[in-house]
């Protein structure tokens, strides 16, 4: 299986800070009380990365990404440490994509040059919207002139990889204000473009006000998506992935790991890994995740949710992650991979699929259409029945 076979490996670091909190954002993030954490916490994840390179040392990273949160909360000197840290611990390649996240707010020309000659070459820039009342709505820290200028500091700082976030479903927003954020974004002429569902879950502050909140409906969040679809087609962004446009050669690699089923290793709470078959994370609590690294011999159980990937929940995996991507899966290759017939397991179902218009099988893959990538998750859920993915031992595996 994958795990044994491939030398290559991605790695990815959490940021858990942030200087405000969106009111949408459920990712494990917060605002320090004091700054004296964050030498804490540097400290903390260089000596875990020491950890595990023994346990690397024959994987090659050829990605890295530092997300949040909102790494450039940190002090400029923390990062660096940490980007240092990861170049020191582990033999990147030579071609290695090594990205950061910022908020407009938190990063200027300087910082990207520091950056840059620390090995970093591409940023991921959240503008979420170009509009000042849906970034408002959004709890947003930034207006479109601060994206706007972090952007051109990034440039000019000689970055020449540059993905920029955007989302839709936004309290209030309509087709018109989603095609005019994106019409302002491609006229700056980033590299990468995501696209995000706001999703209001559980546990954020739009939650609590979910009732009161003015969203659009789904045929209007299905014309935002398939309309936003045609326009960046048109500007020159092919759609990989049910959320993410490059323009040709920029794809993020990273995240392709995650959707190909490679091997990565994730530092910070709230991380999650994939390495030698086997799934893990560590808990979404900074302080249990620094006393685990200070002192692994402490009860501080810093890790959760172990899982060994193994028999039909691996091909599983591999065929839900696979849709996700516009080129699909290929059925030879899980025949190669797994030594099944794709046809004899989930051909009927598929077949329906086909049928409504959801997917296209041409030639040997099988993918999803817009109108597909938009219902995916009831989709795949149909699809592979999960109840069954994780019942499966070694021993049965098909």
């Amino acid at each position: 299986m994958y795990g044994s076979a491939s030398k290559k490996l991605g790695i990815y670091i959490h940021i858990p800070f942030c200087r405000t909190k969106c009111a949408y954002c459920d990712f494990y993030s917060f605002i320090p009380k004091g700054e004296e954490i964050y030498e804490r916490y540097t400290n903390a994840l260089m000596k875990h990365m020491e950890a595990y390179r023994e346990a690397a040392r024959d994987r090659v990273p050829d990605t890295v990404y530092i997300g949040g949160g909102t790494p450039t909360a940190l002090p400029a000197e923390q990062l660096i440490r940490i980007i240092k840290a990861v170049k020191r611990n582990f033999k990147l390649s030579k071609n290695t994509e090594f990205t950061v996240e910022v908020n407009p707010k938190t990063c200027d020309y300087k910082t990207f040059v520091r950056l840059r000659r620390a090995g970093v070459n591409r940023i991921s820039i959240g503008l979420q919207s170009a509009d000042a009342g849906e970034l408002k709505s959004l709890t947003r820290s930034h207006s479109r002139a601060d994206f706007e200028e972090c952007f051109k500091d990034a440039r000019a700082a000689k970055i020449k990889n540059i993905s920029v976030d955007l989302m839709f479903g936004i309290p209030n927003q309509t087709v018109r204000s989603l095609l005019s954020s994106i019409d302002y974004l491609t006229r700056l002429h980033p590299d990468h473009i995501s696209l995000y569902d706001l999703k209001i879950e559980e546990g954020t502050p739009y939650f609590k006000i979910r009732d009161r909140l003015i969203l659009p409906d789904e045929d209007t969040e299905f014309e935002m998506y398939t309309r936003a679809i045609e326009m960046l087609e048109r500007r020159g962004y092919r759609q990989y992935e049910i959320s993410n446009f490059a323009r040709p050669g920029k794809m993020s690699r990273h995240n392709l790991k995650y959707w190909n089923c490679e091997e990565y290793l994730g530092f910070g709470p709230g991380a999650y890994s994939y390495f030698n078959s086997t799934r893990f994370s560590f808990a979404r609590n900074l302080e249990a995740y620094i006393r685990g690294v200070e002192d692994p011999q402490s009860r501080i159980n810093m890790s959760e949710g172990v899982e060994q990937i193994t028999g039909k929940a691996q091909l599983g995996e591999y065929i839900m992650l696979g849709l996700r991507l516009n080129d699909g899966i290929s059925m030879s290759e899980i025949a190669r991979r797994y030594g099944v017939d794709f046809g004899v397991l989930y051909g009927k179902k598929a077949e329906k699929y086909i049928n409504y218009g959801y997917m296209v099988k041409r030639g040997d893959r099988l993918f999803l259409t817009p109108q597909g990538m938009f219902i995916s998750n009831y989709i795949l859920s149909d699809l592979l029945s999960f109840e069954d993915l994780g019942a499966l031992s070694p021993a049965n595996n098909f």
